[in-house]
């Protein structure tokens, strides 16, 4: 922002998510429309992948509510807003998998999504297909990993942050993630 131009000419939409959320702190509900319309996609895609299509959006949307009702369990300060946001989805995503029983991986395979994230579009292929299929099948912090290094493009750091691993563990998931994905392709 140019020297001697008042702070609120700067909008919201281009406040970083930190300073957005330390307004939704505040309970500004503008500040929180904006994060959400800036993450839902992205959560709810990590939903899918986790928890499978069926309960994706529903999961989302208990996400951004329970956000809003503790909003005040932010710090700010304390690491991005987005891995914060990561940790809060993959908690709620793996008390979900835990409460409910697993969708086999036939009724997996035939479900469609129409919202589709960068794997699912290649997903036309059967390659695509397949792989898809190998990631439902891997140990489920194995696949959380796998699904947030992979498609969520956080690095190893940020997955331990989220996964609340040292880097070591992390990096050690990943690797038998890899080298289990590449028996179940063979």
């Amino acid at each position: 922002m140019p020297a001697g131009m008042p702070a609120s000419e700067e909008g919201p939409e281009s406040q970083s998510d930190e300073a957005l959320m330390a307004s939704v702190r505040d309970g500004d509900r503008e500040a929180f429309r904006l994060l959400v319309t800036r993450h839902i996609d992205r959560i709810v895609g990590l939903a899918r992948r986790v928890v499978g299509s069926g309960e994706a959006e529903d999961i989302a949307q208990d996400i951004f509510l329970k956000l809003w009702i503790r909003r005040d369990q932010w710090t700010p300060g304390a690491g991005a807003f987005r891995t914060w946001l990561y940790r809060v989805a993959l908690n709620r995503c793996i008390d979900y998998t835990r409460k409910h029983t697993t969708v086999s991986l036939d009724e997996t395979a035939e479900m469609s999504d129409p919202a589709r994230s960068p794997l699912e579009a290649y997903g036309a292929s059967e390659a695509a297909g397949r792989l898809r299929d190998a990631v439902l099948q891997l140990p489920e912090r194995q696949r959380i990993a796998i699904t947030l290094y992979y498609n969520e493009d956080l690095t190893a750091a940020q997955v331990a942050t989220v996964m609340d691993l040292n880097l070591n563990a992390v990096e050690s998931l990943l690797k038998r993630g890899r080298r289990r994905l590449r028996e179940i392709l063979e």
